[in-house]
């Protein structure tokens, strides 16, 4: 046996196999796991590859398996995006302000107001007056908010929700959607253009964003009111009230704010609501819809929505486009924005171009309408351009001044600035007045005296002091000397009247009432210019516009405008006060008032006894004089005729004790600017201010004093004797009788007219003035 080998039991040699073999294959993990280790630590693996950072394609994966990644890197890779995103949106938002608002949504238009509140008119490139949130009513700022924006007051200024159905939209291929909140809106409104580019709105969102964190709620809502466009050229709530229902924002109620809010929508058709049957219809939806809205949000009860309803739909009022500044508009809005101008030296043409201002006047919308009126049908009764060549380009202006307060309540301009028509015929100085000055020369006589003996001191004058009336006189001056004229062929003025009638020596009483010129050109030069010019001075007529230093200027060859001449008469009306005419009374910029436009302050310009003898004096140029036609009115009234040289002008201006109002016909070609004749016009051969212009000025003073009480004037006190020109013979006073008509005032008179004596004055070239 010692050369057999013994075989190990089969169990001991089999345990002895798996444990070498379970050794081995540990050693063979081992001997792997060190290699791997090995080569990890060498950068490659098994294969020889080296370890990328992101395992993708997946290593150790074939087929589709190779490129789908795992869970984790999908993770990893959405966190990534998330953050490079929100790195993103803060870096824009951190770097992101707030620009300058756009130069045109800080133009406004102008807004001017008649007296009563309602609106005259508005100018400027912008329709747009920008109002207070605390002046829209609660009940409107909800309509807006239930329409546009109900998270308003608890969002942060955008809407996710919104964002992500314009995002969605834009996918789908649809265009690039507005914001859908009322900041976003304001923002887009405000700071950015209106196009529709990816780029405004990722803008329109930042901005929006720092806006809510940064700006109140109110504020924002305020401007987002103020920039909207409604249609009808309206920017703003504000225009839009006005425009489609003719009311400020604040007298608004629930229901025309609903249609508001609607034509926020689509304004380009709902501005046609009150004609086109489709686009009311739509915008009745639209309004329905609101007003349910408003429900839904707990700004209405469904009692209070179903009133409205009941109410009917609140049709706008119908819109006329481009309507402007039609009629006397035009002149009024000038005249207000000049008295601006002079009162305030910091408004300027820029400052007026870049609007904000709201001018209330003094303009009566009724008494302007009247004024216009009147011209209209007398021109329509006694002229006819188109079968009459000397009727064309006759012109009239006008003015009423109320003598109480110095308002000016109406003006009549011109035919329009849509007739070409821009020079307002009230407020031109270049017409001269004629006979109409003649008053002012017996008032500054009256205060003053006159000189009528050389080196004498002033007399007393009163009406019943008697001048020379007769035709073709020479006049002399304060000291004794003859007044000269070039013109004359003898180098020595010989003043003329209308017409040779010998009147004799008469009184300034009858010779107003017949306008006649010599007693008062002699007058005149017996007080003197300097007191006369005084004297029209403190009735308010500008110095610029009186004559130099000739025999004419005491007959009007002075040029006041209408408005002046109406305010001068006005101080006669007011005994003795007068008050500079004016056009407005208030003036607001963004809501803050401007100081200085408080009314004038009344003076004492005459003393009240020279007054009322002056407007006992004009009384009767209406009762037997010149101005008969203005009896017609029927009412008791003062005024005078004025006619100049060659007819170039004819004048009305008369009173009572409301209202003082100047009538003024002339006749300019506008290819050659330079007054020509009246003769002719009307188909008469004389054109005097006791026709035309004094049936424009009754037609007128009917309607505008209707329903007011007629009213006396003050009784005209005794002035004392008074003195006579030198060489009045002695005569025995003709009988006394009554003065204008009322019992207890008596005066005497010399001559009276003659048959068919004249009705008027000229302009006073040759010094003819009536």
């Amino acid at each position: 046996m010692s050369g057999t080998r013994r075989r190990p039991p089969q169990s001991t040699t089999s345990g002895s196999r798996a444990a070498g073999s379970r050794a081995a294959g540990s050693r063979a993990a081992g001997s792997r796991a060190a290699g791997s280790r090995a080569a990890d630590g060498r950068g490659r693996g098994r294969t020889g590859e080296r370890k990328r950072f992101i395992d993708y394609p997946r290593a150790g994966r074939t087929g589709p398996r190779r490129w789908l990644p795992s869970w984790r890197q999908v993770l990893a890779s959405f966190l990534a995006c998330v953050g490079a995103l929100a790195a993103a949106i803060g870096y824009a938002y951190a770097t992101t302000t707030i620009p300058d608002p756009n130069p045109s949504t800080l133009l406004q238009n102008n807004v001017y107001y008649w007296s009563d509140g309602s609106v005259l008119a508005t100018d400027g490139s912008v329709n747009r007056e920008n109002v207070s949130l605390a002046q829209v009513p609660a009940d409107v700022q909800g309509d807006f908010i239930a329409a546009e924006n109900a998270s308003f007051y608890s969002d942060p200024g955008i809407d996710p929700q919104g964002i992500a159905r314009a995002l969605v939209h834009m996918a789908e291929g649809g265009s690039v959607q507005s914001g859908s909140t009322i900041t976003q809106q304001f923002v887009k409104n405000t700071y950015l253009d209106q196009s529709q580019t990816l780029s405004r709105k990722v803008k329109e969102l930042l901005i929006s964003a720092k806006i809510g964190a940064s700006m109140s709620k109110q504020r924002i809502l305020q401007g987002y009111l103020n920039t909207c466009f409604f249609g009808r050229q309206a920017n703003g709530i504000q225009a839009a009230a006005r425009v489609y229902y003719g009311l400020p924002v604040e007298k608004l109620n629930v229901s025309q704010g609903a249609f508001l809010a609607a034509a926020v929508n689509e304004p380009s058709l709902f501005q046609y609501a009150d004609a086109d049957p489709r686009a009311r219809a739509q915008a009745q939806a639209r309004w329905s819809w609101v007003l349910d809205r408003m429900v839904q949000t707990g700004k209405l009860t469904q009692e209070q929505r179903a009133r409205w309803a009941a109410a009917g739909f609140p049709v706008p009022k119908k819109w006329a486009p481009g309507s402007g500044l039609t009629g006397q508009a035009g002149y009024l809005v000038q005249l207000a924005r000049s008295y601006v101008q002079q009162h305030d030296p910091a408004v300027t043409d820029s400052s007026l171009s870049r609007g904000g201002y709201q001018i209330h006047t003094t303009f009566d919308r009724k008494k302007t309408a009247a004024l216009a009126q009147a011209v209209a049908r007398v021109r329509g009764e006694r002229l006819d351009p188109a079968h009459r060549a000397a009727d064309r380009n006759v012109q009239a202006g006008a003015a009423s001044v109320d003598p109480a307060t110095g308002r000016i309540v109406a003006v009549y301009g011109g035919p329009g600035y849509e007739q070409a028509h821009y020079s307002d015929n009230a407020d031109t100085s270049g017409v001269p007045v004629g006979s109409t000055f003649k008053p002012v020369v017996l008032a500054s006589a009256l205060q003053n005296g006159a000189v009528l003996k050389p080196g004498a001191a002033p007399a007393t004058i009163t009406p019943n002091s008697k001048f020379n009336g007769d035709d073709g006189i020479q006049i002399k001056d304060q000291q004794g000397n003859y007044v000269t004229d070039d013109k004359d062929p003898t180098g020595l003025l010989h003043q003329h009247n209308d017409t040779p009638h010998r009147w004799g020596y008469i009184s300034l009483r009858t010779a107003m009432e017949q306008s006649v010129n010599t007693p008062y050109v002699q007058l005149g030069e017996d007080v003197g210019y300097a007191d006369v010019a005084r004297t029209a001075k403190a009735l308010g007529l500008r110095p610029q516009s009186l004559a130099a230093p000739s025999a004419g200027f005491y007959i009007g060859t002075s040029t006041p405008s209408a408005i002046r001449m109406a305010g001068a008469y006005a101080t006669f009306a007011a005994s003795g006060t007068q008050i500079t005419p004016y056009s407005v009374t208030q003036v607001t910029h963004d809501g803050a008032e401007l100081p200085g436009f408080s009314a004038p302050t009344p003076v004492q310009a005459l003393p009240s006894a020279v007054a009322d003898n002056v407007t006992d004096v004009l009384r009767g140029v209406i009762t037997r004089g010149t101005g008969t036609k203005a009896q017609a009115l029927g009412r008791t009234a003062a005024g005078k005729t004025g006619t100049t040289d060659d007819y170039r002008s004819a004048w009305f201006i008369g009173y009572t004790r409301q209202l003082a109002t100047s009538v003024v016909l002339f006749k300019e070609d506008p290819a050659h600017p330079q007054l020509q004749s009246l003769a002719g016009v009307g188909g008469l051969r004389k054109v005097f201010g006791g026709d035309i212009p004094t049936e424009i000025w009754t037609r007128y003073m009917r309607d505008a004093l209707a329903g007011l009480p007629d009213l006396p004037f003050p009784a005209a006190p005794s002035l004392g004797p008074g003195a006579n020109e030198s060489g009045v013979p002695s005569a025995s006073p003709t009988p006394a009788r009554h003065v204008g008509g009322r019992p207890g005032k008596h005066r005497t008179t010399t001559a009276t007219p003659g048959p068919g004596a004249p009705a008027t004055g000229p302009k006073c070239h040759t010094h003819k003035c009536r």
